[in-house]
Order: structure tokens, then C-alpha cells, then sequence
């Protein structure tokens, strides 16, 4: 079930949410050091991460999807959030940069329909960055933080998925060796947990995060299954509609 956007915000108020913010932002800006001119979208609950890397982008939105809803957001005081159905994404084929999604992929009802949509709004050069709970982390396995909703993923699984809609994986990290514990000590550490995690533990990261271009060529027609869809016919007794092959 995904969280709603009240929950979210207030877990990122928290200390243990500062915290969490602060690992994954770092990973992220390694990341994606220079996203100078680009037209950058987030999708999910990213805003709390977007200020780290829009400095120097073109333009910067952020979408929510319809099930978890949306609170306003800017760093410079103009709302720069909308709502959208996260399989209708309001923007042109090939007009976006980059997207980066949090809080959205693991709660998806249809994860691939969703990576679709992605795909088609990217320009031919776009890059993804997908930041998903790790299956094997602790962080997935307990459920009063963000991160123990939804589907949790590892490494694999995602790389997975990202093959089967058209993106090529091209770099991927680890974040949030910390445990999820509110103890004033344990978070004053986060910093040594996170260089000893990524050194010796990384398999057990709270959350993974995989970026992946877009392949600009598709699936041969052959591989593709057919699809069925309902054509409504002209009225005859006892017959309302058919079903064709497209």
C-alpha cells in the first residue's frame, strides 16, 4: 500500500528521517554530480531530495502519483508539484532528461506499465534513477518508516525489470547502512555506518539505487503478443460488442 504523502513528510521531519535523507542524497549527488541545463522530473516522494541536484537544471517538476497524494513544493517559493496518474505522466514523448523516482516504483500496481510511461517521456539520451527499499535490507522488514512499504526489490530483481521495459542498467549503489533505530546514538553515527556498510556490508544496504538508460530501439513485432481490446459492432439481437485482435 503506498504511503501516504502526510506519513512521508513527517517521517522525514524526524531525526531517524533526517538521516535517511541525508545517506540517500549523497549517494544520489554521486551519482548524478552535473545535471547542468537538463529538464529534470521526480516522480514519487522525491522532493525531499530534488533541492540536492536542481541547482543548475533547465527546469525542475515534481509529480505525485494519485494514490498517495501531494503537498506543495519549492525551493525558491513557486510550487513546482503537480498530481498525476503515474501511467498518464503529463509531458510530451522525448522531452524529458532525467527522471528520478522515490517512494513510487514499489508501491505501483503496475510497475511495468509505470517503467513504460517513463520510457516514452524520455529523450533519447535520458537517464533513470530509481531509489527502491532493498530486499534484504532491515529497513524493508519493519514497517514504521517509508521504507517498509511496498515491494522491495534487490539489485537483480531490478536490473530485471529495467531489461524487460527497454532500459539498460549503467551504474548502480548502495545507501542507509544505518539501522532504523531512534536512538540519539546510533544516528550521531550514521556517517561511520554508512563508510563501513559500503566497504564490507553492502549487500544488506537499506534501500538500492540503479540508474539506467533508455534503449532507443524496441522488441522485434514477432515477440510481442497480440493484444485484445473491445470494438463496439453494429447492434444485432443477442450481440453488444466483440472482441478483435490488434
Amino acid at each position: 500500500m503506498p504511503s501516504d504523502v502526510i506519513d512521508l513528510r513527517d517521517f522525514y521531519q524526524t531525526g531517524l528521517g533526517r538521516v535517511a535523507r541525508r545517506m540517500i542524497r549523497r549517494t544520489i549527488r554521486s551519482m548524478w554530480p552535473d545535471l547542468h541545463g537538463m529538464r529534470l522530473v521526480g516522480i514519487g516522494y522525491a522532493t525531499p531530495f530534488l533541492s540536492a541536484i536542481s541547482a543548475d537544471t533547465e527546469r525542475t517538476v515534481s509529480l505525485m502519483p494519485a494514490s498517495q497524494g501531494v503537498l506543495g513544493w519549492s525551493p525558491d517559493g513557486r510550487n513546482l508539484v503537480a498530481l498525476a496518474d503515474e501511467n498518464e505522466l503529463p509531458f510530451s514523448d522525448y522531452s524529458i532528461d532525467r527522471v528520478l523516482v522515490v517512494h513510487a516504483l514499489e508501491t505501483s500496481e503496475a510497475a511495468g506499465a509505470f517503467l513504460k510511461e517513463i520510457w516514452r517521456v524520455l529523450a533519447g539520451g535520458g537517464r533513470l534513477l530509481i531509489v527502491v527499499p532493498n530486499r534484504r535490507g532491515i529497513w524493508a522488514r519493519l514497517d514504521r518508516t517509508p521504507f517498509g512499504s511496498g515491494q522491495p526489490y534487490t539489485m537483480s530483481q531490478l536490473s530485471r525489470l529495467l531489461r524487460d521495459e527497454l532500459f539498460t542498467p549503467v551504474a548502480t549503489a548502495a545507501a542507509l547502512f544505518v539501522p532504523p533505530s531512534r536512538h540519539r546514538m546510533t544516528l550521531r553515527s550514521a556517517a561511520a555506518w554508512e563508510r563501513l556498510g559500503k566497504r564490507w556490508f553492502p549487500t544488506f544496504a537499506g534501500v538500492v539505487l540503479i540508474e539506467a538508460a533508455k534503449q532507443i530501439y524496441a522488441k522485434p513485432a514477432a515477440a510481442r503478443a497480440p493484444r485484445r481490446r473491445l470494438v463496439y459492432a453494429p447492434a444485432r439481437p443477442g450481440l453488444s460488442h466483440r472482441e478483435v485482435d490488434l
